[in-house]
């Protein structure tokens, strides 16, 4: 009789087990592969997408360590012996370029009008302060994302309308573009005695 009993308990015994480990393993924080959520796997938009905010992420940063007395300082206000820095531009026509160029870049991707008063690669002369420009920047940026979600394997060879570039040349030049100022703007800081955001970090 008692090894019957034993016999009737064992299933809800096993039972209880796999209920109390499962509910143990939800308590701290484990989850089976059934409730795990699915990541999409990459595209073509999602990687230019991924390149674009990191050349963004580190420009804003910068753009943001800058002073805004500091705005309109070029290397050729330092007056350094040998040095040829004559009609440079300044920081903020720097950060002007990188985002008219952006515009020039990426709307031939997204179809967007450019904005009022761009006509050049110095961006509108009228964004004087530090907060105008930065959002100029910013905007530039919204524009390089959305430019992203329009490539697709069958179109990124693609010329667009008033391009002689394809579409992915379009979308990886701006990344290109951005960076390489990018470096120029790290010696501006430097020459000011300010440590680049970026190597801040690293240094930590």
């Amino acid at each position: 009789m008692k090894q019957r009993r034993i016999l009737l308990l064992l299933p809800a015994l096993t039972f209880a087990a796999a209920a109390f480990g499962q509910g143990a393993n939800n308590a701290a924080g484990v989850s089976g592969p059934q409730t795990q959520p699915s990541q999409p796997p990459p595209n073509i938009a999602s990687v230019v997408d991924r390149e674009i905010s990191a050349v963004e992420k580190q420009i804003l940063e910068i753009a943001e360590a800058m002073p805004e007395d500091k705005f309109n300082f070029s290397p050729e206000s330092l007056n350094i012996p040998g040095a040829n820095y004559k009609g440079v531009r300044t920081f903020a026509v720097q950060l002007r370029h990188v985002a008219a160029s952006n515009y020039f870049i990426w709307s031939p991707l997204t179809g967007d009008t450019l904005p009022e008063g761009l006509k050049d690669g110095n961006g509108p002369e009228h964004l004087k302060n530090k907060a105008d420009i930065l959002k100029f920047l910013r905007d530039s940026f919204a524009l390089g994302h959305k430019a992203a979600t329009t490539l697709t394997i069958e179109n990124m060879f693609e010329t667009p309308a008033h391009s002689k570039s394809t579409r992915l040349r379009l979308a990886t030049f701006g990344v290109a573009h951005a960076f390489d100022h990018y470096g120029q703007m790290v010696e501006y800081l430097r020459m000011n005695g300010i440590v680049p955001p970026a190597s801040r970090k690293q240094a930590d």
